[in-house]
């Protein structure tokens, strides 16, 4: 499986081909998904550019890619968006179009109580465990561990040499939680091609997009969440072949 991440934390100025606004997103949703993207996940934004976990705003967003495609649709709980833990639970709470999973940071304050309300709405949660944190070792303490949809394994190490051993290491300290859930396991900025080719290695499932990386692995900038998924499957299956 091979997830589309659209847009992320990126504005405007990260350039012209990183999807902003409801219609972009569902139009770039629909070319990574003809690409062969499984599953899309967004950070939906209000009409000037800023994140938000409003239910108005999260209603749009995951409306307009519903209508162009019919794969998974996930967004972002990250407290960036909403930093307050009350006020982020209570933004959750009042969701009336729900999207079919949600990603929450389990380093994050609040990231347990967010879960159990996702949970229990009946929506899937990836359960982001990022390297460098303490994720890990919360997550393993957690009794909604074994509900989680799946780990979201986050490496944060950006350097191409040294990403795939901090992608081994953050796999490890995740082996240690109870009741194993599927991992997906992805890098960021320069660790994004080298974690993905280790995640095919492992068979594990992986994603990619603008949000973790603007750049194709030769360095030079991708044009579109498309071009990066269609050269992530490119990569991810020379790994398979390979190992």
């Amino acid at each position: 499986m091979v997830q589309v991440c659209l847009n992320g934390r990126r504005g405007g100025a990260d350039g012209a081909c990183v999807p902003l606004s409801p219609e972009a997103l569902a139009e770039s949703a629909a070319e990574a998904v003809a690409a062969g993207a499984t599953e899309v996940h967004v950070h939906p934004r209000t009409p000037c550019g800023r994140e938000s976990l409003s239910p108005r705003v999260v209603s749009v967003v995951v409306d307009a890619i519903r209508r162009r495609v019919r794969v998974p649709v996930g967004v972002t709980t990250g407290a960036w968006a909403e930093p307050d833990p009350e006020t982020r639970l209570s933004r959750v709470r009042g969701w009336d179009v729900l999207p079919d999973f949600a990603s929450v940071n389990w380093h994050e304050p609040g990231a347990e109580e967010v879960a159990e309300q996702l949970i229990g709405r009946g929506l899937g949660v990836e359960a982001g465990i990022w390297s460098g944190t303490d994720g890990a070792a919360r997550f393993a303490a957690s009794p909604l561990a074994p509900k989680v949809l799946r780990v979201l394994a986050e490496v944060t190490d950006q350097d191409p040499g040294t990403a795939e051993a901090s992608a081994r290491a953050l796999l490890a300290e995740i082996g240690s939680a109870p009741g194993a859930r599927p991992v997906l396991l992805h890098g960021e900025e320069g660790g994004t091609w080298p974690v993905l080719r280790l995640a095919g290695r492992l068979g594990l499932a992986t994603r990619t997009g603008l949000e973790d990386t603007l750049f194709l692995p030769d360095g030079r900038r991708a044009a579109s969440n498309a071009q990066l998924v269609a050269e992530g499957l490119y990569q991810y299956g020379c790994a398979q072949r390979s190992s």
